[in-house]
């Protein structure tokens, strides 16, 4: 009977926090969603090669965001279940310092060279000037989108996931309805869409406050000496959620350059409908990575090794069948989906993207798994582990794959570089997991 209720406490922590954090996730991917619709329908696929040129950038910011946020919240995490207070406030501190210190200086670098960077991006002279006035824009708030994501962290992992939720969620329909009052009625066209991007964390921010209000926070800033052993451990378990986030925005920038070689701006549109459809999948799993997150760290912090090998069990489970569920809704309604933002009725941009999301999104299938065991060894304070993996989804394999299939396949090259990349390191994953040499897998109870 005590196990039992111990199971049932756990599995209801599992579905509360991995529900609300997939929600969160699928809200905040909505950013640039939004954007891409609008855009789609309200500039044309000229806007999308802008939008789709930029989204490295944004993946940076984001990424940023996610690798301070995450990071520090698994050391948070880590110390409550320690009861070392003192120590949990001491990171929060740091990670809010870290994060108006970069963010200042992306928005500087962002006012100044905006335009000088979208043509190393590849713009020509009819993207220049939207792709321009979007990425100064969009950086100018480099500051709050960061401060968003580490704050929406620690509220998360202070035992307010709801908050974090509503927050994100409240952030999205505003910047859809922001989104689409600037580029109509105003007719603001890219610019408005920047600056209804940029306007959501602020108000998403502004919901996270009740948590200080209401004085629910276990968390605080403190006077403290900058310590480097605390930034460097930030930065370490923060890491692979970065590269997470941030190598899909070098593989978007990568893969533009090859499509702009191959299919010219009508290739890079398509590819930017797919790539910008694959975030939302993506948030998916990343919500049940982040879910599992603060259950695991503080299971490790207080030595519950069976509840961390139970979490992670079902994290696996149901980011397999979500991803395949995914994969299935995109195939048989791929055209549908197209349609939504082809409103030029552009045929060759529609068989293009069809083909793209038949084969692309056979990632998703096992794309999950990845994703989430990345996020297992993170929690557990095995960044080099979490961080390998992170390196060959992300990075490592993708690049000589993108480099080599569309010299031979063209365009099918390119759809099928993720779905490759992924399925092997799917291989180097269950390596990591069944090794009965590596270290995790004697300190989790076999894992």
């Amino acid at each position: 009977m005590r196990n039992y209720k111990l199971n049932n406490s756990i599995v209801k922590k599992f579905v509360r926090y991995v529900s609300l954090n997939i929600i969160s996730m699928i809200g905040l991917s909505f950013y640039i969603l939004a954007d891409t619709f609008f855009i789609a329908n309200g500039v044309g696929s000229i806007g999308l090669t802008a939008l789709n040129l930029v989204l490295p950038l944004w993946s940076l910011v984001s990424g940023i965001g996610l690798m301070i946020g995450m990071g520090a919240g698994i050391r948070y995490s880590i110390q409550m279940g320690k009861g070392n207070k003192q120590g949990a406030n001491r990171i929060f501190t740091h990670a809010i310092f870290m994060g108006i210190i970069v963010g200042i200086i992306i928005t500087v670098i962002g006012i100044l060279f905006s335009y000088d960077i979208v043509k190393v991006l590849g713009a020509d002279e009819t993207v220049i000037p939207l792709a321009g006035s979007y990425l100064k824009t969009l950086l100018s708030f480099s500051c709050v989108f960061i401060l968003n994501n580490i704050v929406t962290i620690f509220v998360r992992n202070d035992n307010e996931p709801n908050l974090a939720m509503v927050a994100m969620i409240l952030g999205s329909l505003s910047n859809i309805v922001l989104d689409y009052i600037f580029i109509f009625p105003f007719k603001l066209g890219m610019f408005g869409a920047a600056i209804a991007t940029g306007a959501t964390p602020i108000l998403s921010l502004a919901v996270l406050s009740i948590h200080f209000i209401r004085k629910k926070n276990n968390f605080k800033l403190i006077k403290c000496k900058f310590n480097r052993g605390d930034i460097k451990s930030i930065i370490s378990l923060g890491i692979p959620s970065f590269i997470t986030e941030f190598s899909s925005g070098i593989i978007i920038l990568i893969f533009n350059f090859t499509i702009l070689r191959i299919s010219y701006n009508i290739g890079v549109a398509a590819y930017g409908i797919i790539a910008n459809l694959a975030l939302i999948v993506v948030a998916i799993f990343t919500g049940i990575a982040q879910g599992i997150q603060p259950i695991i760290s503080k299971s490790y912090g207080e030595g519950k090794l069976k509840d961390i090998k139970f979490i992670y069990k079902y994290g696996l489970i149901l980011s397999l069948v979500l991803g395949m569920l995914c994969y299935l809704l995109s195939f048989n309604f791929s055209e549908e989906i197209v349609n939504l933002f082809n409103n030029e009725g552009n045929a060759e941009l529609l068989s293009m993207a069809v083909k793209g999301i038949n084969i692309y999104f056979s990632a998703f299938i096992i794309m999950g798994i990845n994703i989430v065991t990345t996020s297992f060894f993170a929690s557990i304070n095995k960044p080099r582990k979490s961080f390998a993996i992170s390196m060959m989804r992300g990075l490592v394999i993708v690049i000589p794959l993108i480099l080599l299939l569309p010299n031979f396949l063209g365009m099918t090259g390119v759809w099928l570089t993720i779905p490759l990349a992924e399925v092997i390191t799917l291989g180097i994953s269950i390596m990591f997991i069944i090794s009965k040499k590596e270290e995790v897998g004697a300190e989790v109870n076999g894992l």
